[in-house]
């Protein structure tokens, strides 16, 4: 489960449900199949790579393997080739393990990489889109995959996003997609690199460490920015999205503030005291002040003890372009604030 928790902490509270991935590594377990980690350096320069990730909202989280490992079967006869490998499009709970079971479901390698560094709440939002890297083709799926819909060509990146996530919206909010095809060549110098054995040894510091939360603070270049009580929870579920504001009053050293966050799918802003103390694309993971894991947004509640963790983002999001992609997000989001890097607004290190 190391993999799970520790994807789970680069979410920013999205990324899909912790006990989703926790059913699919205990399925790949009682059935036998074998996970395979393959290095990018090792994927021969000519081998093609696949995307693989659940689209939608993030309350809405059900899963057929049957299904997703048919998604990528549909994608690998219309291109008229077998996938080397599959590559998760971002790190989370349960959108990691999707990819992960799907590559294990079909005998073929996952890779140790993918696509953001994070969880991201948009398609399109992934380091790929920097390097000019189509979405497309692309297969998108409902739950048991009784609809399937494949997607030659799209004028943009952001054009794929709004058929996937118009597509989500109208199965009850989720939907698979098989997409983004690399090649090893690519594999070597687009994704986030080595970012699934990040993930296992923060599963292990949260699994093994007596203060995990300071420890993976330490491990990450994090920052804590409050823990506390939430004491109010506003949330909707609307065009294939989970959309969620958060309060929290501080306790101990942080008594006297309040932590207010926007999420849509994953937390994008976070306000202490009504000024911002981190902004997407920085990682703002709420988690448990007991056990140091992730509490995905959506299922965070009123009286729940947490602390909110910062951690930067990889320094391809703070590129031109990288931050080109979030500002779009974010403004469409209704925040207006312009990004300034985690260790300038949160200056005061691992409080």
């Amino acid at each position: 489960m190391d993999l799970v928790n520790g994807a789970a902490i680069f979410s920013a509270g999205g990324g899909g449900s912790l006990e989703a991935g926790y059913k699919i590594m205990d399925a790949l377990f009682s059935q036998k199949h074998t996970l395979k980690l393959v290095d990018p350096s090792e994927v021969p320069d000519e081998a093609k790579v696949v995307n693989f990730a659940c689209v939608g909202a993030t309350t809405v989280i059900e899963y057929d393997s049957d299904a997703a490992v048919r998604t990528l079967e549909t994608l690998q006869e219309y291109v008229g080739f077998s996938a080397f490998a599959t590559i998760p499009v971002e790190l989370g709970g349960f959108n990691t393990l999707a990819a992960a079971d799907v590559a294990a479901r079909s005998g073929i390698p996952i890779v140790d990489a993918d696509g953001a560094g994070r969880s991201v709440p948009e398609v399109h939002l992934k380091v790929y889109t920097i390097d000019n890297i189509p979405l497309t083709p692309m297969v998108v799926a409902d739950l048991h995959a009784k609809n399937v819909v494949i997607v030659k060509k799209t004028f943009n990146a952001k054009a794929t996003e709004r058929i996937a996530r118009v597509l989500a919206a109208e199965w009850n909010h989720s939907a698979y997609t098989a997409r983004r095809i690399l090649t090893g060549a690519q594999v070597k110098t687009s994704p986030i690199q080595h970012s699934l054995s990040k993930s296992i040894g923060i599963g292990k510091l949260l699994r093994t460490a007596k203060k995990p939360i300071e420890a993976v603070l330490k491990e990450t270049c994090g920052f804590k920015l409050s823990e506390g009580i939430v004491e109010n929870v506003e949330r909707k579920t609307e065009a294939g999205f989970t959309f969620t504001n958060i309060k929290l009053r501080g306790t101990k050293e942080y008594a006297g503030s309040i932590l207010e966050f926007k999420a849509k799918n994953e937390v994008l802003i976070a306000y202490k005291n009504g000024r911002p103390i981190a902004i997407a694309p920085d990682i703002i993971t709420p988690v448990s002040l007991k056990t140091g894991k992730c509490i995905t947004a959506e299922k965070i509640k009123i009286h729940d003890e947490l602390a909110i963790l910062g951690l930067p983002a990889p320094a391809r999001w703070r590129t031109k372009k990288g931050l080109e992609l979030w500002n779009e997000v974010l403004q469409r989001s209704n925040i207006k604030e312009k990004y300034v890097p985690i260790e300038k607004l949160a200056p005061c290190k691992h409080k």
